[in-house]
């Protein structure tokens, strides 16, 4: 039996970490202030990130994150989602992952949604 990979989630500002893997962004939006040079990163993955309308109804109120897991869920089931979710699945299976993002509080950002997802599943 294949063992469940390993995803953590970092924010884009936090300096790199030796046990990152892959570092991988997932917002949308480039961080506000960050220079590539800094950011340490492998890839860019902005499709996979949620849509601008679900992002700005949720506005990272944690009082609304279960109903945005849910819908962010949900989008990951059109086309260009799915695609982008199975290249983070095929780099999770590969290689450490670390998934980053731009939110103040990374816990309850689309970030730990797709952790979640990626060590709970094999396949969707």
């Amino acid at each position: 039996m294949a063992h469940a990979p390993h995803v953590q989630v970092r924010r884009a500002y936090d300096p790199p970490q030796t046990d990152d893997g892959q570092r991988v962004l997932v917002d949308r939006l480039w961080p506000r202030g960050l220079s590539k040079a800094r950011a340490h990163l492998n890839e860019w993955c902005k499709e996979i990130a949620p849509s601008t309308g679900l992002r700005e109804w949720y506005g990272h109120d944690p009082g609304r994150y279960d109903e945005f897991a849910r819908r962010y869920r949900a989008e990951l089931d059109d086309p260009e989602h799915a695609a982008a979710f199975a290249h983070l699945r095929d780099l999770a299976t590969h290689s450490q992952l670390t998934l980053l993002t731009a939110a103040k509080r990374s816990d309850i950002s689309e970030a730990t949604v797709l952790a979640g997802l990626l060590t709970t599943s094999t396949s969707r």
